[in-house]
């Protein structure tokens, strides 16, 4: 009737097997391993694409297996990456081998480093082979839906208004600031981080030799080449950021050209503040991983410090070990608080295992940054080939492999 107010329009409905919600590593490597596996899976993005910088490039050797194991490592390696068989760090012009790779029983004996959003992509393209996969950009997961204490699916917003995404289990891969987490009474347990780090980029004026970290001057400088740039981050003091800006930028570039003197060229190029982006260092853990129809993985169950660059690693362990133990019971709609239970169990103590290594790791940057290198312990430990081989298992391998379990439809295409 005239006057009267027009009702808004009711969302719109969709059904799917799994929602994951977030295209990060986890998100996509999952969505990819439950569609291969037959699982209608729908994947939601709230970006319009992978492009973000500030992102780990890291691909672990751990994770080229599981690429192997799919098939998919010939042509993985085919795209632009940098192979670090060996990690290093210079300091004040001595350069020092700390981590082996190259003894590892692994196909790829090596850290590839490649654009996050390239290997997004290599992801996705694998996946829309698959009839049951569906990739959501520009959607952004806004709620859950509730029937009783059962999670029954996610809200979302899209260019086209609000979707109702109904599902017999959402898996949160929305990161370490996870909104889907946020919407849940899940308990969690926040481990204090003494740095921040700093991210920026420098034109590339010269080659350097293939060394990731750099310390000299109190600074400690991470340098990923990008081919025409260099990827830079620093540690800082947690929440000394307005100290920093304070200092002004040339003390910064000069800061940053005594730990790295071959980007002192390059470093010209910041001329301000907002080219220097703010890695709040976080690290947490959810006490429990699931409510009835829904599960969160990767830095959505745990947030991840980036000493040893383990996020990407164990993220991508978690997506596969999620399909090698739901895939089946997703296909048959009988997934169960008790898979959700035996899941968080296989994946917990490895994660608990990497966040203690992590948060001790992050202590010794700290005290880095602030004092004096320990020059003799880098010579030991460089000299030192059982070592070096260790942690080369530790860092590359993580404390608990996943291989590819979960079941191939053969009559995709």
């Amino acid at each position: 009737m005239p006057g009267e107010p027009e009702a808004t329009p009711a969302p719109r409905s969709w059904n799917t097997s799994c929602c994951v919600v977030g295209g990060g590593p986890a998100g996509m490597m999952l969505g990819y391993l439950l569609a291969r596996a037959g699982v209608e899976v729908t994947v939601l993005e709230k970006h319009a694409d992978f492009f973000r910088d500030f992102r780990g490039d890291t691909i672990h050797p751990a994770t080229t297996d599981v690429l192997a194991e799919l098939g998919l490592l010939e042509e993985f390696l085919r795209l632009p990456h940098t192979e670090i068989p060996e990690l290093r760090l210079g300091i004040d012009g001595q350069t020092f081998g700390l981590v082996d790779f190259r003894h590892l029983p692994t196909r790829c004996k090596f850290m590839a480093f490649m654009p996050q959003w390239d290997f997004l992509n290599f992801l996705a393209s694998h996946a829309r082979q698959y009839p049951a996969f569906r990739l959501e950009m520009s959607t952004e997961a806004t709620g859950l839906l509730r029937r009783g204490e059962q999670v029954t699916g996610v809200r979302a917003r899209t260019a086209q208004g609000e979707v109702e995404i109904r599902a017999d289990l959402t898996v949160a891969c929305d990161g370490r600031f996870s909104l889907i987490r946020e919407h849940t009474d899940l308990p969690l347990r926040e481990f204090a981080m003494p740095i921040d780090v700093l991210w920026f980029r420098v034109p590339r004026s010269q080659d350097a030799p293939p060394t990731l970290g750099y310390l000299g001057g109190g600074q400690i400088v991470l340098a990923i080449d990008r081919g025409d740039y260099w990827q830079c981050g620093t540690i800082i003091g947690k929440g000394t950021l307005p100290r920093v800006q304070a200092a002004g930028l040339a003390d910064f570039r000069d800061r940053v050209a005594h730990a790295a003197p071959f980007l002192a060229a390059g470093l010209a190029a910041l001329t301000d503040w907002d080219q220097i982006k703010l890695l709040s260092v976080r690290s947490n853990r959810l006490k429990r991983w699931y409510e009835p129809g829904l599960l969160c993985i990767g830095d959505a169950a745990h947030a991840m410090s980036p000493a040893g660059a383990a996020g990407v690693n164990y993220a991508i362990a978690d997506a596969v070990a999620t399909a090698n133990h739901l895939a089946l019971p997703l296909r048959t709609g009988a997934i169960a608080v008790a898979d959700l239970q035996r899941l968080q169990r296989r994946r917990e103590p490895a994660v608990r295992r990497a966040q203690a290594l992590q948060r001790q790791q992050t202590r010794q940057l700290a005290r880095l940054s602030q004092g004096n290198p320990p020059i003799q312990l880098m010579r030991l430990i460089s000299n030192t080939p059982l070592i070096k081989r260790l942690l080369g298992r530790i860092v590359g391998l993580g404390f608990r492999r996943e291989h590819i379990h979960s079941p191939r439809l053969t009559d995709h295409r």
